[in-house]
């Protein structure tokens, strides 16, 4: 098979796979919070972003190739992901300690493996509301990253396309396909990919608050890089 050097590790690769699904392959963690192995890659996030030959490229996107050399935990590129990080928590409302999702948010725990504790830019405190509406959800705009996993999971798996975005730039934001806006009025349903899918606190299951005690979830238990996501998660 071929194969290519991802620090100073050779990993091997089928041909057509990303780098982010051959390291996946070999047990390699590349931090990311758009990319997951049951969708399309995005390339959105750009935390899984490595070095390969001296350019700064997304690992999720990228191809293998024979003998490329690949770096992913050097200081620089831990370095440029602790900024993108830094970005994504102050553009948000993102009060990890009042949470639902703290212990089991995927973001947090990315910001922890990259050494990122706490951001050194001021808060923007945008202004986002909270869509209630549906019997069985919470949709906290202030909590979405725009990864688009829901929007992917909804229009791929469950084929209902309930989420979409909206806007350019800074401006770029989830929405809920329907005509009132809310969610409420799709057909999202408890048992969708999409309802399940969410890498941060931003859809909700109601009637659940901290059936997980803090402490007991999944990242407080396994760290990244040790945790794999199960398939339901």
């Amino acid at each position: 098979m071929p194969e290519f050097q991802l620090d100073n590790q050779t990993v091997t690769f089928e041909q057509g796979q990303s780098i982010m699904q051959a390291a996946s392959n070999a047990s390699v963690y590349i931090p990311h919070l758009c990319f997951h192995e049951e969708f399309s890659a995005h390339g959105s996030c750009r935390v899984c972003m490595v070095k390969v030959d001296g350019r700064y490229l997304s690992a999720c996107t990228i191809p293998a190739k024979q003998d490329m050399v690949v770096f992913n935990l050097t200081d620089d590129v831990q370095r440029y992901r602790r900024q993108l990080l830094e970005m994504l928590f102050i553009e948000g409302n993102h009060l990890c300690p009042g949470c639902e999702k703290s212990g089991g948010c995927t973001l947090q725990s990315v910001a922890i493996f990259c050494g990122m504790v706490s951001p050194n830019l001021d808060f923007q405190y945008p202004k986002r509301s909270v869509d209630a509406s549906h019997p069985d959800f919470i949709l906290d705009y202030n909590r979405c990253i725009n990864c688009e996993l829901c929007v992917r999971a909804s229009r791929e798996v469950d084929r209902k396309s309930v989420f979409g975005m909206s806007g350019r730039g800074r401006d770029n934001h989830l929405v809920v396909n329907t005509k009132s806006g809310l969610l409420g009025d799709s057909t999202l349903q408890i048992n969708d990919r999409a309802a399940s899918i969410c890498p941060v606190g931003a859809l909700l299951i109601k009637h659940r608050g901290f059936s997980t005690p803090i402490g007991a979830r999944k990242f407080d238990i396994n760290p990244l890089p040790h945790h794999r996501a199960a398939k339901n998660e």
